[in-house]
């Protein structure tokens, strides 16, 4: 990082080198060197120059063949690199293009790598790019040996030009890396670095290594985070109170909220009360009919606590807008408890909808003979299944599909669809594989535990879940869990409160960004604040489980990423594209606005640029839109910090011990070295640096006058030379407008000139 500190160019200053540093200030340079290559900025991880993760190209590259499996570039990319050798090769005769052209092609193909930005010097999107990427000593001498004309022609960073015609060795100091398993072609060679490139960063205990971005904040115990399924792209975030926000895809929020049933909703300040606006779920037919369902806690006139189900409309003046009059109650059931409300709504492939009740409250399901969730006369501790489409013959605001399970069954109520249920929290249904479809349609659930298991479910019609018969795989009403007629499903998964005391459901991940994560089922528990994965393994059947840990700050240093979040895990959600996230807060209260919503990232591996893009239907909005201003700090944020810290610490415990801060000795000249003067005699990492020109390739015309010292030109390309330089299409259509001169361009720069005019 010593090289950090000093202008671009110039090769790094060590104490030996500079005898007029004091030693104290040697011992700052050194000490803070250490403590940045310990935090892991020295190492590269894998990361393009457009600070995304690599990815696996859709199509075979045909000139940087090296990283067709994986890397930064698409076919796209690989034909302008491709364009650019040419340009370059065509000032080289025969002999030129035996010595030279391999060492351009490997150059030019750096570019492509899955390091790219480390050997760009690009991991940091605050400094500048390098001109060439970091080359390997020996390497760097072979080609500069063989063929240093076509330094000249790789970039025109006069200094790069200066250094190489006065000699070799300061040249490759110039493009010398502080690690050398991380410069090329050593990183390319290197089996421990590219062994798992691509698959999902597992540490030594297998945690999955994940990051996260910051969405939203501020909110009042977010319950759910649903999208209407209608091509806008919006999301619909429900609090607890009974207010429910509308969020653009830009990121920003409406002034004004879509529902607001504050005055409705039961709930309370009370740090876990589970009573309140509970659940949301849109119509599938929702362009057409703007019909969605709401489920939250509620007094009757007779102040007896009820959950209700609901369907509202969207106004017709404003899309953003639920109308306040358009309720109609499809369905209510009384809560003979507080606690155990249940709260999650879904629409099944069917176009059924399925609602989730709790079992009543209190410990162990005390009621009746059975309990509740045994009891399939009871809509507690159930699945249910109706049709919102239809009025039922007995003046219901629905109907009961024919096919339900318990229809003909004496005394059961026809809309149970699955029952033996504690307090579902949190269900999804499972997209299914992009490709194959396989597992489109199943119904995943996180069931609360009583005293000793929380579990995952997935729903199938008619089943027995076995609550209060069984908790997780054990036994917890031992004369029902022996009962032969019981026949109970078991969960897919199940854990002991030693990991976590409230399981919150989540959902299979089928999104585009993160192909890694595909198929993995990934939940949390609201009380520890751990998430979870797990993973089925297809021939047996069976599901194993593995930790998420957020990443180090090695795997996360990526612009915008973080690697925390609030403890409380509330829900999970899942965007129009099919993108994860979950809702957490810091204080468990209703009326508390430390909620936070957070997208996960997959450092690892990304799609290829563009394959994710979507285009939303716009929609218009009559409110204000408040713009989203992160509070979490970014991992990158967070190291700027230490390495300030760091500074600052090393600069006043030597700055005490330093000679020129005391009385000068008899007969000396020399005055004590002010602030200003320590200053500019050793700038600091925090100091403004000349700035590095970002071109690779050169970018104006050159003097007539120059001439190949080794790989000797064409004499038709020396007359061509004289007033032509060669384009870099990678940089051509990058603009410039608004960038200090000879800065990179930044990632919104890149994405618009990748996505062309």
């Amino acid at each position: 990082m010593l090289r950090r500190s000093i202008p671009r160019g110039d090769p790094p200053i060590f104490p030996w080198q500079a005898p007029w540093l004091p030693m104290s200030s040697h011992f700052f340079c050194l000490c803070l060197t250490f403590f940045l290559g310990q935090m892991g900025l020295l190492q590269g991880h894998p990361q393009c120059l457009d600070y995304g993760p690599p990815f696996k190209p859709p199509l075979h590259l045909q000139f940087c063949s090296d990283y067709e499996s994986f890397g930064c570039c698409d076919q796209r990319k690989d034909h302008r690199i491709a364009a650019r050798y040419q340009d370059i090769m065509d000032y080289f005769d025969l002999k030129g293009h035996e010595l030279c052209g391999r060492y351009i092609k490997d150059i030019l193909c750096q570019e492509c790598s899955p390091y790219a930005a480390h050997l760009y010097d690009a991991e940091n999107p605050r400094t500048p790019l390098r001109n060439l990427p970091g080359l390997c000593s020996d390497y760097c001498s072979a080609f500069h040996s063989n063929c240093h004309s076509a330094i000249s022609l790789l970039t025109n960073d006069r200094r790069l030009q200066e250094s190489h015609e006065k000699n070799g060795a300061h040249f490759c100091h110039l493009l010398n890396l502080p690690d050398k398993d991380y410069c090329f072609p050593n990183i390319l060679r290197n089996d421990h670095l590219n062994r798992n490139l691509g698959l999902v960063t597992e540490d030594r205990q297998g945690c999955l290594q994940l990051c996260l971005t910051e969405v939203a904040n501020g909110l009042k115990n977010p319950v759910s985070m649903v999208h209407a399924g209608d091509g806008t792209h919006r999301f619909f975030v429900a609090e607890q109170v009974g207010v429910v926000w509308v969020y653009l895809p830009d990121g920003s929020r409406l002034e004004q909220p879509f529902l607001d049933l504050k005055s409705i909703v039961l709930t309370t300040p009370w740090i876990g009360d589970e009573r309140g606006f509970l659940g949301l779920a849109f119509h599938p037919r929702f362009r057409r009919n703007r019909k969605f369902y709401i489920y939250y806690s509620c007094l009757s006139k007779k102040k007896v606590e009820k959950i209700r189900i609901s369907e509202m409309k969207v106004s017709r003046a404003d899309p953003n807008k639920a109308d306040p009059k358009s309720e109609r109650v499809i369905l209510e059931i009384e809560e003979p408890a507080s606690n155990h409300n249940g709260g999650q709504l879904l629409f099944g492939l069917d176009g059924y909808m399925y609602i989730f009740t709790g079992d009543g409250g209190q410990a162990g399901d005390p009621f009746g003979k059975f309990g509740n969730a045994q009891n399939k006369s009871s809509l507690l501790g159930k699945v249910l299944r109706i049709d919102v489409n239809r009025a039922g013959s007995d003046g219901k605001r629905y109907r009961v599909p024919l096919d339900n399970p318990f229809v003909s069954e004496p005394g059961a109520h026809p809309a149970v669809y699955a029952y033996g249920i504690r307090n579902m929290w949190r269900c999804a249904v499972d997209r299914g594989d992009p490709s194959t479809r396989q597992g489109r349609g199943r119904m995943f659930c996180g069931d609360v535990g009583q005293n000793r298991f929380e579990e995952v479910d997935i729903i199938v019609k008619g089943g027995n879940y076995g609550w209060r018969a069984k908790e997780g795989f054990e036994c917890y009403d031992t004369k029902l869990c022996h009962n032969a007629s019981l026949d109970d499903i078991l969960p897919i998964y199940a854990y002991g409160h030693t990991v976590g005391k409230s399981v919150t459901g989540g959902y299979v991940y089928r999104g585009c960004e993160s192909p890694n994560l595909n198929g993995l089922y990934i939940f949390g528990d609201f009380m520890s604040g751990r998430l979870m994965a797990l993973q089925e393994d297809r021939k047996t059947k069976k599901w194993k489980k593995q930790d998420i840990c957020l990443g180090s700050t090695k795997a996360c240093a990526f612009p915008g990423l973080i690697s925390t979040y609030s403890k409380f895990i509330i829900s999970f959600a899942e965007d129009e594209a099919g993108e994860l996230y979950f809702l957490a807060t810091s204080y468990p209260s209703a009326f508390a606005p430390h909620g936070s919503i957070y997208k996960f990232v997959d450092p690892s591996r990304r799609a290829p640029p563009g394959k994710c893009k979507y285009k939303p239907v716009p929609v218009n909005t009559k409110s204000k839109q408040v713009q989203f201003r992160p509070l979490a700090k970014t991992v990158l944020d967070l190291l700027k910090e230490q390495s300030e810290k760091a500074a600052r610490r090393f600069s006043n415990a030597t700055s005490a011990s330093r000679p020129d801060r005391a009385s000068p000795r008899k007969g000396s000249s020399r005055k004590p070295a002010s602030p200003t003067r320590r200053r500019k005699m050793f700038p600091g990492p925090g100091a403004k640096k000349r700035a590095r020109v970002w071109s690779p390739g050169p970018q104006g015309k050159r003097k007539k006058s120059e001439k190949p010292r080794s790989g000797r030109l064409s004499q038709s390309a020396q007359r061509r030379r004289a007033g032509r330089s060669v384009p870099w299409p990678f940089l051509s259509r990058w603009p410039t407008r608004g960038r200090a001169r000879g800065g990179p361009p930044r990632p919104a720069e890149a994405a618009a000139a990748e996505a062309g005019p």
